[in-house]
């Protein structure tokens, strides 16, 4: 399944826009990229920074925490536009959970991992 840049793009802004209110207030200082390279080990997604539960070591200049979302890996693992989005959202909250400090043990937990 192949889904052009933009339209993936569009999927993405949905699913953050998707976030509980109350949630995406909390968030702090994480942005989100589309990536089209495939990533190493197949990953869906990726989240890189310092989780909001260990941000009393963070500083006041550090670097914004980074969501990548990985467009072609995302897209060869669905059938359809409609697979595509729902694999969008479910790996934005799984990359966001992680900006909460949550693991991949306790998401798999949740039926997210």
């Amino acid at each position: 399944m192949e889904v052009a840049p933009e339209r993936f793009a569009e999927l993405v802004a949905e699913a953050l826009d998707g976030i509980p209110e109350e949630l995406g207030r909390l968030m702090d200082n994480v942005n989100v990229f589309v990536d089209d390279h495939r990533p190493p080990g197949g990953l869906l997604g990726l989240y890189e920074g310092i989780p909001l539960t260990q941000r009393g070591d963070y500083g006041g200049l550090a670097l914004p925490d980074r969501i990548t979302l990985f467009r072609r890996a995302i897209c060869r693992s669905c059938h359809s536009e409609e697979e595509v989005r729902q694999q969008v959202r479910i790996t934005v909250l799984h990359e966001v959970a992680h900006h909460f400090g949550i693991d991949d043990e306790r998401l798999e937990e949740l039926g997210w991992a």
